[in-house]
């Protein structure tokens, strides 16, 4: 193979086939709506459930967080695929993907409306399971429309939109949830509304492509089981390249997970910021990691579309990425902090502007699009779900009484979880 680039291929499976021209506008709309969505579940995750946790058992704070987080990540291990495969089988002058656009935003009101009323760890976890379901609902739908309205080669913006989403919503679900506190509801209120806005606006403003029931294969009790069965599965041996993805992007992601789901928490007890305005740190740490990732995620987007190249960029991000958890690990103060929050930020950058678009090239079928994006994103929701059940474990390894948790070998593990997620990227075939 010569060093000169190629124009990027993707197999026929992955190509819906002809493209609808989408509206002016449509990308910036879509990073709006994917970050506003973001910023409903990480302003929670990441700032006011641990909140909540508190103002519930101070004592058992972490304890509560762990089992909250866990059954919204279990409910976000669900609903990918399931409403993915719902979306892609939805007949009506709707579409397949609007409906879930606004369902979402419903859910989502109901879910933050019931964060603010809980006042025991079961209605808390029945709080951010609700608030799950609606923004994955939405977002459901935000990434089944790049493949719906864009062709393969022309997808490196909109996949720096869908990858930008989750520190633009960082940054944006936590500064409007800084502006109420110490008022919890008001701190839940504020990125909420803005989802179930932005949510809405996007039903309006997309150009859906609606299918007929004759688009939609009948289903038998045999093939309901087949549906049910494939709807949560993509067999790696028949689609290697969609199974490499998956394990990168779940490694990754744990990485990820181990730094925003315990936050606040090591904000508190290892910087020792006051627990009444610990929601301004937070905000400053987003701004630093997301600023980073503004100036170069559309660069490196651009850029890879011009080489037609993503693995290199993926794994090149993945190394960055575990380089600012350890960082992480050894910060000392809130400054050095701030340092390993920008390297963070610098390989998130890079990644999510190309991994979406890497993903939608290793795509296995072309009619299941919305569903196979799900069990993608499996990987991306379910460390929400395994880092707060084995955080527990982590924390009190080599645990004192001086140092009751240990947040160095949680911030480690994520940091080794990063580089096995690069190293998934190489064996990746059928894309450069």
């Amino acid at each position: 193979m010569t060093a000169k680039a190629l124009p990027l291929r993707t197999p026929a499976a992955a190509d819906p086939g002809p493209h609808p021209r989408p509206r002016r506008g449509f990308v910036p709309v879509l990073a709006v709506t994917v970050g506003s969505l973001n910023g409903v579940l990480l302003a929670a995750a990441v700032l006011t459930l641990s909140l909540a946790a508190t103002a519930i058992d101070s004592a058992r704070a972490t304890t509560v967080l762990s089992v909250v987080v866990t059954a919204g990540g279990a409910a976000q291990l669900v609903c990918y695929p399931l409403i993915g495969k719902l979306s892609d089988r939805t007949t009506g002058r709707l579409g397949r993907r609007r409906p879930y656009l606004i369902a979402g935003a419903v859910v989502m009101a109901a879910g933050g409306a019931l964060e603010v009323a809980a006042a025991s760890t079961a209605v808390l976890a029945l709080a951010y399971v609700t608030l799950s379901v609606g923004a994955v609902s939405a977002l459901v739908a935000c990434n089944a429309i790049v493949p719906d309205q864009l062709p393969a080669d022309r997808r490196g913006p909109a996949s720096a939109a869908i990858g930008l989403g989750a520190p633009i919503g960082a940054v944006v679900g936590i500064f409007l949830a800084q502006l109420g506190q110490p008022d919890l509801g008001l701190m839940v209120l504020y990125p909420t509304a803005l989802g179930v806005a932005c949510a809405l606006f996007l039903a309006v403003f997309v150009t859906d492509r609606p299918t007929g029931l004759s688009d939609r294969p009948p289903l038998s009790p045999r093939a309901f089981l087949s549906t049910f069965v494939s709807t949560f599965w993509v067999n790696p041996l028949r689609h290697p390249a969609f199974g490499f993805a998956w394990i990168s992007r779940f490694c990754i992601f744990f990485g990820v997970s181990c730094v925003n789901s315990y936050q606040a928490f090591y904000l508190i007890a290892v910087q020792h910021v006051d627990p009444a305005t610990v929601g301004t740190s937070v905000l400053t740490a987003s701004l630093v990691g997301t600023g980073t990732a503004l100036v170069f995620s559309p660069l490196a987007g651009k850029l890879s579309d011009k080489v037609g190249r993503r693995k290199p960029f993926v794994i090149a991000s993945a190394v960055l990425f575990a380089a600012g958890l350890v960082l992480t690990a050894l910060a000392t103060d809130f400054t050095g902090f701030l340092l390993a929050v920008a390297v963070t930020g610098l390989g998130q950058s890079v990644y999510f502007a190309v991994d979406f678009a890497l993903i939608t090239e290793v795509l296995p079928d072309p009619d299941d699009t919305a569903k196979d994006l799900g069990i993608m994103n499996l990987a991306m929701s379910l460390p929400s779900s395994v880092v707060p059940a084995i955080a527990p474990t982590l924390l009190a390894v080599g645990a004192t009484a001086a140092v009751p948790q240990n947040f160095t070998v949680l911030f480690g593990t994520g940091a080794a979880a990063a580089v096995i997620g690069a190293l998934a990227v190489v064996p990746l075939r059928g894309v450069r």
